[in-house]
């Protein structure tokens, strides 16, 4: 039968300053049949094999398994040891269901319609829509905004299909990565089958990519409360204006600003927010990167 039972010996860890840190894993396994198990069979006994990863230190690798018979001069007594080292070049090389997912960030200027300014210097201004000083409203006017984009990579043994679909075109409904909520966008969850080579196995999987954007005016509409009708007592009535020449009161060529409420302003309009996007918990789904 081979392995029947097995405990663990005192963990041996060795740190050298600009060295890779070297970890030892001991077992004890108790056999059946002395003189026949081998270290495949003590691995599967104990749970460890080669490219599994250390339970203290989750970024070192196992890089080799040994077996010692008779141990403490006992025949039906094996010492299982594995060894863990840490490279780059050996985490790429574990598992790829076990590898951490990646994060990277970076930054792009995009074109966005312009409704509204900062009336005085600072940061705690107060933000009016963006008319001329006649209040009338700049039609097709924009202006640059940088976003930042981060794209999460990583791998899954199944597609998240759920999670696309779910996910796609919503915006974070709390703050999320230190950001206020709706200023993140999850922009679509793309993936792709692969195969590779663990050990002497083929593990099917997918790799999977997440593009969220950062926009820091947020992804609500922020519209100029303007147009040719309003609201008296419930009723639509159309925008006046006052003709100074005739000196009367005539519908308005253009639109006329109101105050959100459906009210005329003979000012500058109200700033509407409207949502566009549905809302989700950010934290929930993506997390936060390493550190």
């Amino acid at each position: 039968m081979g392995v029947i039972a097995h405990y663990e010996l005192p963990r041996k860890s060795e740190f050298r300053f600009g060295d890779s840190p070297v970890l030892e894993r001991r077992f004890v396994c108790t056999v059946d049949n002395p003189g026949t198990t081998t270290a495949a069979e003590c691995a599967v006994a104990v749970g460890i094999d080669i490219r599994s990863l250390h339970p203290e230190y989750s970024r070192v690798p196992c890089v080799a398994v040994d077996i010692n018979e008779a141990y403490d001069d006992s025949r039906y007594h094996v010492e299982f040891v594995a060894t863990y080292e840490y490279s780059q070049d050996l985490l790429e090389n574990i598992d790829p269901l076990l590898r951490p997912d990646k994060w990277a960030f970076e930054t792009q200027g995009v074109s966005v319609p312009a409704f509204y300014y900062y009336d005085a210097d600072g940061n705690n201004s107060q933000r009016k829509p963006l008319t001329n000083s006649a209040y009338d409203y700049f039609e097709g006017l924009t202006t640059d905004e940088a976003q930042t984009r981060v794209v999460i990579t990583g791998n899954r043994a199944t597609f998240p299909s759920s999670l696309a679909s779910a996910l796609t075109n919503t915006i974070n409904q709390f703050p999320w990565l230190g950001c206020p909520a709706r200023t993140w966008k999850c922009m679509g969850i793309t993936g792709e089958l692969s195969q590779e080579l663990v050990a002497v196995n083929v593990v099917d999987y997918w790799k999977f990519t997440t593009t969220l954007m950062y926009r820091q005016s947020g992804w609500d509409l922020l519209l100029p409360d303007m147009g040719f009708n309003y609201l008296a007592s419930g009723q639509k009535r159309r925008v006046m204006t006052f003709d100074f020449e005739n000196s009367e009161w005539i519908p308005s060529p253009v639109p006329m600003g109101l105050d959100g409420l459906g009210n005329q302003t003979f000012g500058a309009p109200a700033i509407l927010t409207r949502r566009v996007f549905r809302e989700v918990d950010f934290n929930s789904y993506f997390g936060n990167p390493p550190p």
